[in-house]
């Protein structure tokens, strides 16, 4: 399982102060099953928790995930700043990350060098 952060989200989850592991957490559950959300076109919503509190009014990570095999964090937002995304803004998340589901090893190996992608460190574990 390979896991990348867009340059946007990197921005966010550094002003955020998200850590990694929250997001392999989030991954995880994914991979359990456990999908806060399925939006479509391989969109999921997870919930994370706030530092010192619980995930219901902590953040929503928008993710384009295919199981087993690749999780691309494109978006997030705290549950205070809004309750949802646009429809509209659904739909270019679902095409950005139908591209970067769909793309080849060689175009993620230029886009982590480009800078537009960040390789997050996963422990992959067999359950």
């Amino acid at each position: 399982m390979r896991l990348f952060k867009t340059k946007w989200f990197m921005r966010y989850a550094r002003q955020e102060k998200l850590e990694n592991h929250n997001l392999c957490d989030a991954i995880e559950r994914a991979e359990r099953g456990l999908v806060d959300a399925d939006l479509g076109g391989g969109i999921i919503k997870q919930r994370i928790a706030r530092k010192g509190q619980g995930r219901s009014g902590g953040y929503r990570l928008l993710i384009a995930y295919r199981s087993g095999k690749r999780a691309v964090f494109l978006y997030g937002f705290a549950k205070s700043e809004r309750d949802n995304i646009d429809a509209d803004e659904l739909e270019t998340l679902k095409e950005i990350g139908a591209a970067w589901l769909e793309a080849k090893k060689e175009r993620l190996d230029n886009a982590i060098k480009e800078g537009i992608l960040m390789e997050v460190s996963y422990d992959n574990k067999k359950k």
